[in-house]
Order: C-alpha cells, then structure tokens, then sequence
C-alpha cells in the first residue's frame, strides 16, 4: 500500500485518493474509540433518561464548530456532521444502555 503524502504535495488525483483512504481509515479507527465512549456512558449512567442531553449535544456541536472556524474550513459542514454524529451516538448509548441492562450488566 502506497503511504499518502500531504494535500500540498500531492500532483496527481492517484496521490489524492490514496491521503483520503488513509484518512478516512484513521476516521473510522477514531469513531470506534468514540464509540467506546458512548458504551462506557451506557454502563455509567443509571437512568436511561440521562443518555440525550440537549445542552451537552449543543456544547459538542459549538466545540466542534469553534474549531472548523479556527481551522479555516467550512463550519456549517462540520455543524451538519457533529449533529448527525451525535444523533448517532445518542441511538447507539440508548441501544448499549438497554442491552446492558436486559442482560443484567447495569451499573
């Protein structure tokens, strides 16, 4: 497997391909941790009704945005990605803390 190179270096769309496949390997490999973290926050929450938390997703979300800004890169993308990424997360605790306690794993 041919090593990416950065974005300014790269001369062909082959170059290209190949920084976006390993990058979006790394993304997968970094929502597997985040989703990590929503298993442990399944396990350490005792009500169900504590998984969604309105004013954490809108914190998530404005970090996430405060950073694009900073990073120079389109901010209401990243908005849009961060509000389905958390929706997402929501569904995926919501699943893990049901699981867990169907199966008598509570905290």
């Amino acid at each position: 497997m041919t090593q990416p190179i950065s974005p300014d270096a790269c001369t062909t769309m082959a170059q290209v391909r190949t920084g976006v496949d390993a990058l979006d390997r790394q993304l997968v490999a970094l929502l597997a941790t985040r989703f990590g973290y929503m298993r442990a926050a399944a396990r350490i929450k005792a009500e169900r009704g504590q998984v969604r938390d309105e004013g954490r997703k809108r914190q998530v979300i404005e970090q996430a945005v405060a950073v694009a800004q900073a990073a120079a890169i389109p901010s209401d993308a990243v908005a849009a990605m961060w509000e389905t990424l958390v929706e997402a997360s929501i569904a995926y605790e919501l699943t893990e803390w049901d699981r867990r306690r169907a199966n008598g794993d509570g905290a």
